[in-house]
């Protein structure tokens, strides 16, 4: 019902190149790329975090 076929992706190419013309494609790729390889390097930061600072334990807070 939905199903895009090779036609379909060609012709939607064809319509963004003449819309917004190469140049601004390729600055656009550069901008998305660079955006989701600082979002991967700060998820990673904060699984880092996560590991090294670990909760104290409950156990502990309870003295008697």
């Amino acid at each position: 019902m939905f199903g895009l076929s090779l036609g379909h992706i060609a012709l939607f190419a064809l319509v963004l190149v003449l819309l917004f013309g190469t140049s601004k494609l390729k600055n656009l790729g550069k901008d998305l790329g660079g955006v989701l390889k600082d979002f991967k390097a700060s998820i990673q930061d904060d699984s880092k975090d996560e590991v090294t600072h670990k909760p104290r334990s409950e156990s502990n807070d309870h003295l008697s």
